[in-house]
């Protein structure tokens, strides 16, 4: 332990600087095991690869663990804190919770990348308060050093080198307002402006542009539902109006919707949906559809983009 004071909340989000599998060994499986003695669940969400490497480590103790493929679950950063860390905590009542969750490995895109730290940023308000650990490992050899300067601004304890001290770079507002970055779309789009009225005939168009760029006929199914979301969004939340946009990119179709409306909420869609819920599922299922969404809301209005694979 350093001389760093560590803040002592029921909410603990550290981040552990890994070199290889041994020390990655080394800070999850300990971690892990010290759960089950306490009789608390533990889960892991990470790449296969690294999966393999915890059951390898963990044994017979294996068998106590909930896995989970980040790669999958969390291909869109947007669904890893209501569909796998909130599912996984909300289940459980009484007494702590442990979860590994490792959302960002050598192989995000930079498309991808600043949806992560979105995410990263936003467990902290998330689960504030909560008897929760999450513990977020980093590839230091493999990742930049810019990815290991954000963890450190959006994790308020780092472990490096099985030391364990309070990150001095913790600095989750001002990651956010960083990230919230505005999206340009290429010359290219097709775009449509939208109204009440006017919604019909938007999702008409999207799905005929997606369709003509390639899209197969499951996909185009996703992306009427996204459509219907993001433009009747605009329609009751934005000022009544709006501009899809839409263009093939990188083997993906990426539709946006544009309006004049502006985010209150930082995890709006992120979420969980309860049974009971009348309202409020748009975005929660926006995100769940997509392969990725990007999101920028700001004092002119807020840009929601959602990237759907053409098969």
């Amino acid at each position: 332990m350093t001389d760093t004071a560590i803040p002592i909340e029921p909410f603990v989000h550290p981040a552990l600087f890994y070199r290889g599998d041994q020390e990655y060994v080394d800070g999850t499986v300990p971690f892990l095991l010290d759960g089950m003695a306490a009789a608390e669940p533990v889960a892991v969400a990470a790449p296969p690869d690294r999966l393999a490497v915890i059951r390898a480590g963990l044994g017979a103790a294996a068998s106590e663990v909930h896995f989970v493929d980040m790669t999958k679950a969390g291909r869109n950063p947007g669904r890893i804190i209501p569909s796998v860390l909130r599912k996984f905590a909300d289940a459980r009542t009484g007494g702590r919770v442990r979860i590994i969750g490792e959302p960002i490995w050598a192989g995000r895109s930079a498309v991808e990348y600043p949806a992560c730290v979105q995410h990263e940023a936003l467990i902290n308000m998330a689960f504030q308060g909560r008897d929760v650990t999450i513990l977020c490992p980093y590839d230091v050899k493999a990742l930049s050093p810019d990815v290991i300067a954000d963890a450190q601004a959006t994790h308020p304890v780092v472990i490096d080198k099985g030391r364990e001290e309070a990150s001095r770079a913790y600095a989750v507002e001002d990651v956010l307002a960083r990230y919230n970055e505005v999206l340009r779309h290429p010359p290219e789009a097709a775009a449509v402006h939208f109204d009440a009225d006017a919604l019909p005939t938007t999702r008409d168009f999207a799905l005929q542009e997606a369709a003509v760029r390639g899209m197969s006929r499951v996909r185009v199914q996703d992306l009427a539902l996204i459509v219907a979301e993001l433009t009747t969004n605009s329609v009751v939340h934005g000022g009544g109006s709006g501009t899809l946009r839409i263009w093939a990119e990188n083997g993906q179709i990426v539709c946006e919707v544009q309006d004049d409306g502006r985010f209150t909420d930082p995890l709006a869609g992120r979420h969980p949906i309860r049974p009971e819920q009348l309202g409020g599922r748009g975005l929660f299922l926006v995100h769940f559809l997509s392969d990725l969404v990007r999101v920028h809301s700001g004092e002119l209005g807020t840009t929601v983009r959602s990237y759907l694979a053409l098969s």
